[in-house]
């Protein structure tokens, strides 16, 4: 059935939509004529230029709608000659309407087997269930390797090229990975780094770090000259005496002095004989010079290359290369440059003291040290250089490995999980999808059996056969309905045979088109579709007729109300629109329903105009209290006011009676025997008198006893006229069965 209905941009409505939402079983629509009706029906019958406007059908599947406006009597009764046949199921087919009832029942049984396995499916609004679980499990996946792209995206970028304007591609993109990508796992850092070169724009080669060899150095620390004690010649006579004092170092230095003082001891300030002269010239001999002179050399080389070491690593220090270890070298460095200071100064007292005995500290492991942070920076520089020489296969690598690490160790939880919760869905859904098609198959083979059974079970004659008998029944003689001499159609012809459908009267057209739309709503214009679910939509169907008429067809659409109402009906839903208050009254009486309260299968509804446009709006509760209604409301009342009842009476009989049936006040007795007709034409000519004077006048005859006397027989009125059900649809809560009119039922007219 139809949950929602949105009107716009068409007739007197708005652009904006005008939206009727929570429609139920029976909807009854009021308004006056122009206020926007029709379009309502229009729109429900998807008529041409109601485009803007929108039905929602429970479970997205639309019923066959027949709707009785002004459309449907321009198309089936003005535009042609003949009205089309209404094909019902013929009741003396008994094996076939029971094989078509059964069909029915599977179709209708699958059909709720549909529904019900389509909303374990996607749910009530196709949002939900288990499809609505897989929605919902992609989008948490989604969403997480989303927070994964943003938080690598400065440095991997590239590698997510491609899918970083949407989460969605991105989750795509890793799910192909998982299953497509073959490259080995590597850790962050290791990404990280590679990426600073491979991914950048334009990735240049670096130059490598300037080897500096430490190797000569490291050859004076062979020399044996350090270690050795350098003295004179030790057969010299003097020789005794100068190892002695163990001053030979001393000696060697104090002769530029002598030199430089003509042969006198520059410390006793005597001459010297020349053979200590020679003695002395003797001890230091060639030897004695060769080594010494070793020993200057070793200490001038040794500086010369410390400085140029030293240097060379300075220099690598003023630009470092970012491949290389900068504060271990700057440690390595100053730790070298102690230790080279030390044997500078080892190889200055050598040089002063070649006697003494010393070595050099050895700078190996400095060297190896510093060596191995420039060897590893130029195998770095190596390594990124061979990258850039073959760029695009690197970032083709690199983007793969990339992928390998979100899928292997950062998504390899989520991942895993959402692998299985899909699975799981996705067999569900797989089951449920498998029955649905299954129950299609199954539906359709039963309507096709019903197609088929109603070709051989129906006819349009029972149609004619019912209609002659409601139009004899309620008085339209003139006329009738028959078969056309060709075709599956209808024809209405007056007693002598000739054509009577241009010769109709108002009252009569409308009539016998609304008798028309009602045999047509539980049969079909064709000879299969009978058996099909339907709504139906009576848009002002007693325009023209008379208040007799009137509530015959109120009586008529109340009776597929009961049909509805019981379940087992072909309609599933009715709409009732009109701008009739009695007509409205007449059709939401519901016998035993408190109408304060009305029933879960009701909606009420007035459509206005408000300036130009019209406006729907929705009504708890029966909106429509007409003046006749109010009247009929103080006679319901226990308290009621005395003195007014008979200006009330006098108004209720006068409209119902005389002005709607064509009854005067003084026929009302006729029915009526011995004491309650005299009662009666004393009411009549108590309701007049009610009429024309105050209260204050009559107020002595107004005891109680005698008004309900009167309300006794007004009652009465109604039953002796045969409107007994009017009576107690206007009295509702407050009707009471009467044993005594029962039983004078029984007895029979007078």
């Amino acid at each position: 059935m139809i949950e929602t209905i949105n009107i716009a941009d068409v007739a007197t409505y708005a652009t904006v939509p005008q939206s009727m939402v929570g429609l139920s079983t029976i909807n009854f629509v009021f308004g006056s004529n122009g206020s926007g009706k029709t379009t309502i029906s229009r729109a429900i019958a998807c008529s041409p230029g109601h485009e803007r406007c929108t039905v929602g059908w429970k479970t997205g599947a639309p019923l066959k709608a027949l709707v009785y406006n002004r459309d449907f009597v321009e198309t089936n009764f003005d535009a042609s000659k003949e009205l089309k046949g209404i094909f019902t199921l013929g009741e003396e087919n008994v094996d076939s309407i029971a094989k078509l009832a059964d069909a029915k029942v599977a179709v209708e049984t699958l059909t709720k087997r549909l529904i019900e396995r389509t909303e374990s499916l996607q749910g009530a609004d196709g949002a939900g269930g288990f499809r609505g679980k897989l929605a919902a499990l992609e989008k948490s996946f989604r969403e997480t390797c989303w927070k994964q792209k943003v938080k690598h995206d400065g440095s991997f970028a590239m590698a997510f090229q491609g899918v970083r304007d949407a989460a969605e591609k991105f989750k795509t993109r890793l799910l192909n990975e998982r299953e497509a990508n073959r490259a080995t796992s590597a850790p962050l850092e290791e990404l990280l780094k590679r990426a600073e070169t491979v991914f950048c724009d334009e990735p240049a080669t670096e130059t490598a770090v300037s080897a500096v060899s430490g190797a000569p150095l490291l050859a004076f620390e062979a020399n044996t000259v350090m270690k050795k004690h350098v003295m004179g010649k030790q057969d010299v006579d003097i020789a005794a005496m100068i190892k002695k004092l163990g001053n030979s170092d001393w000696v060697k230095q104090g002769l530029p002095f002598y030199d430089a003082n003509d042969s006198v001891c520059p410390f006793c300030q005597q001459d010297i004989e020349s053979s200590f002269a020679t003695s002395l010239a003797e001890y230091f001999d060639e030897s004695y010079l060769t080594e010494t002179k070793a020993i200057d050399d070793l200490k001038a080389g040794y500086a010369a290359q410390a400085a140029a070491y030293a240097n060379g690593l300075r220099a690598i220090l003023e630009k470092p290369s970012k491949f290389i270890d900068e504060p271990r070298l700057r440690a390595e460095i100053a730790s070298l440059e102690t230790l080279l200071q030390t044997n500078l100064q080892r190889l200055a007292d050598k040089q002063r003291e070649p006697s003494l005995s010393l070595e050099l500290q050895s700078i190996s492991t400095s060297v190896e040290a510093i060596d191995h942070l420039i060897g590893a920076a130029n195998n770095e520089i190596g390594k990124r250089n061979a990258i850039v020489a073959n760029i695009k296969s690197e970032k083709t690598a690199l983007s793969a490995q990339v992928w390998r690490h979100l899928i292997d160790v950062e998504l390899k939880e989520d991942l895993a999980a959402y692998l299985k919760e899909k699975l799981s869905i996705n067999k569900a859904i797989a089951s449920m999808e498998a029955d649905i098609n299954k129950s299609v198959d199954e539906r359709r083979v039963n309507e096709a059996e019903i197609v088929q059974l109603e070709k051989t079970s129906t006819s349009i004659q029972p149609t004619v056969d019912e209609i002659n008998g409601l139009l004899a029944k309620f008085g339209f003689h003139g006329f009738r309905l028959a078969r056309a001499t060709t075709g599956e159609h209808y024809a209405l012809n007056r007693g002598n045979g000739a054509d009577a459908k241009h010769t109709l009267s108002e009252g009569e057209r409308t009539f016998v088109t609304f008798l028309y739309f009602y045999h047509l709503i539980k049969g079909s214009n064709t000879d299969t579709g009978i058996t099909e679910n339907r709504i139906v939509v009576f848009d002002d169907p007693v325009s023209s007729l008379d208040s007799e008429i009137l509530f015959i067809v109120a009586s008529l659409v109340k009776s597929i109300f009961d049909e509805v109402r019981s379940g087992e009906s072909r309609i599933k839903q009715v709409f009732v629109l009109t701008h009739n208050a009695h007509f409205h009254k007449e059709v939401t009486f519901r016998r035993g329903i408190n109408r304060k309260n009305p029933t879960a299968d009701e909606t009420f509804w007035v459509v206005r105009k408000s300036g130009q446009a019209s406006q729907v709006v929705r009504h708890a509760t029966n909106p429509i209290k007409t003046s006749y209604d109010l009247l009929w409301n103080e006679v319901r009342q226990p308290d009621r006011n005395n003195l007014s009842i008979q200006n009330t009476l006098r108004r209720i009989l006068e409209s119902y009676f005389k002005i709607l049936g064509g009854v005067e006040l003084h026929e009302l007795p006729d029915r009526f025997d011995g004491a309650d007709k005299v009662a009666c034409a004393s009411l009549v000519s108590w309701v007049n008198d009610g009429s024309h004077f105050t209260p204050d006048d009559i107020s002595f005859a107004l005891d109680q006893p005698a008004v309900d006397n009167y309300l006794r027989i007004f009652r009465a009125i109604f039953e002796k006229w045969d409107h007994r059900a009017h009576y107690r649809m206007m009295m509702g809560s407050a009707y009471i069965e009467d044993p005594i009119v029962q039983a004078s039922e029984h007895e029979g007219p007078h």
